[in-house]
């Protein structure tokens, strides 16, 4: 299993280096757009979606990212910083603020139409972080990227070798504080490697630490969604990991959150206004 995994992991990262760096703005938005669809159909599964549901849950996030991408071909160039403003806030409010509610609780939600809106709330503002950053750098998309990826694999190991102390035994039982600690190790060296070598604030590793928790989040949520829905996968496209979701859960929690800071002054222009 774990040669199959790694092996799995090794053929994703060439191909999405090979994307992320090469392919123009266009192809690289029309790429995320064919993977979130994709986690946008296992998520309609775990939903309780029926067969012909899922297939409709699925088309809708698709022509809506289509009609975002080629807004400015087809008339509506407003049309782009309005989805990115009210996607990107929205994902943030469910992840600092609903979603440890919500863990904390374990709320089971049964009625799949309510599910179905929680991933719209997930999986659509994550496809418009991926294109968001990339436009602004690819490096940038990359190293926040690195840090999740970092800090996945040292939970797992770390988790291995050293976890005793259960994280949250009733959402993951395979999750350790000793990989949490772990994850927040390996990612506090990256950060320290990134600011020695770019020259940049030291203030970077907290922020690193910061998206190590949100993909934990992340991963903790997805975690509790698949136990409700009585699977151990979200699919299995990918040898060795699952499904598309199982991949990207820590992804979807963090990258959103990311690009909230980034805009940051924006969000804070507009509160502004309204206290005017």
């Amino acid at each position: 299993m774990l040669k199959t995994r790694v092996l799995t992991s090794l053929v994703l990262v060439m191909v999405f280096l090979s994307a992320v760096f090469l392919l123009p703005d266009i192809y690289w938005a029309f790429l995320m757009l064919a993977v979130i669809s994709l986690a946008f159909l296992e998520w309609g599964a775990m939903a309780g979606l029926n067969t012909a549901a899922r297939y409709v849950y699925t088309a809708l996030p698709l022509l809506s990212g289509t009609l975002v991408i080629l807004a400015d071909d087809i008339g509506m160039p407003a049309l782009q910083p309005q989805v990115v403003f009210y996607a990107i806030l929205m994902a943030t409010v469910f992840w600092l603020v609903v979603s440890p509610i919500w863990l904390s609780i374990r709320a089971r939600v049964r009625q799949p139409v309510i599910l179905a809106l929680v991933g719209m709330v997930i999986l659509f503002p994550t496809w418009i972080a991926l294109v968001s950053m990339r436009g602004i750098s690819p490096w940038l998309l990359l190293l926040a990227m690195a840090a999740v990826w970092i800090a996945d694999i040292a939970a797992y190991f770390a988790g291995k070798r050293f976890g005793k102390h259960k994280l949250a035994p009733q959402i993951s039982p395979g999750k350790t504080w000793e990989g949490v600690f772990g994850a927040w190790l390996a990612v506090s060296i990256y950060g320290l490697i990134l600011c020695s070598s770019l020259s940049l604030s030291y203030w970077l590793i907290v922020g690193l630490l910061g998206v190590t928790v949100l993909s934990i989040i992340g991963d903790l949520f997805e975690s509790m969604i698949k136990r409700q829905a009585g699977v151990k996968d979200s699919g299995h496209l990918l040898p060795g990991h699952g499904g598309v979701l199982d991949r990207i859960d820590g992804l979807t929690s963090s990258m959103p959150i990311v690009m909230f800071f980034i805009y940051f002054p924006t969000y804070f222009m507009v509160i502004e206004s309204f206290h005017a």
